[in-house]
């Protein structure tokens, strides 16, 4: 899974740099924190006996990564609209959006399971994160369509708009450590 999410965030900032693409650009910096944040997961369960201390700061680190780049994005695509930097089409970027579209349901689902068989709230914050993926995936397909199919060039900083209240959202959720699976 950290394979795939490191592969998707290569692709999306390579593709993100070639099209001037805010919405690509958001997107394939999620994938950075979501690497991150596996592998924060990963040190997390190495010391069972820590468990609870290692607990809240792996909650802490995924909330204060989405809080990080809900800011980011939300200055990257205000900047290309206000100057009106027309993104390029990216027909990477839309291959990338429909398979991360067909995999980060599949993978939320199994990071949620998991976490509710042992009660890990920074594995379900974990799991809302891969979630938000899906949602991304799915803003930067219609934000990289629209630019693609009808040159609307501001459709990819809007999309990278819509993104950011659903990131922050979520990376206040995981710094609360409201979890609907663990209290």
């Amino acid at each position: 899974m950290i394979g795939w999410n490191v592969t998707e965030a290569v692709i999306a900032l390579i593709a993100a740099i070639q099209a001037g693409s805010p919405a690509l650009l958001g997107f394939g910096l999620d994938s950075v924190v979501e690497s991150m944040s596996s592998l924060v997961m990963i040190w997390r369960f190495q010391d069972p006996q820590r468990g609870r201390r290692r607990e809240k700061r792996a909650r802490t680190f995924v909330g204060v990564g989405l809080l990080l780049l809900a800011g980011f994005v939300a200055w990257d695509a205000s900047q290309t609209l206000i100057l009106g930097e027309a993104p390029h089409e990216s027909l990477v970027g839309i291959i990338l959006a429909v398979v991360s579209i067909l995999l980060m349901p599949l993978l939320a689902r199994w990071k949620r399971r998991i976490a509710h068989k042992i009660q890990s709230g920074a594995l379900h914050a974990d799991a809302s994160q891969t979630d938000i993926c899906w949602y991304l995936a799915s803003i930067l397909l219609v934000g990289v369509g629209l630019n693609a199919l009808f040159g609307w060039w501001w459709a990819d900083p809007v999309a990278a708009l819509c993104m950011v209240p659903l990131i922050g959202k979520a990376g206040i959720q995981a710094l609360r450590g409201k979890n609907p699976c663990c209290p």
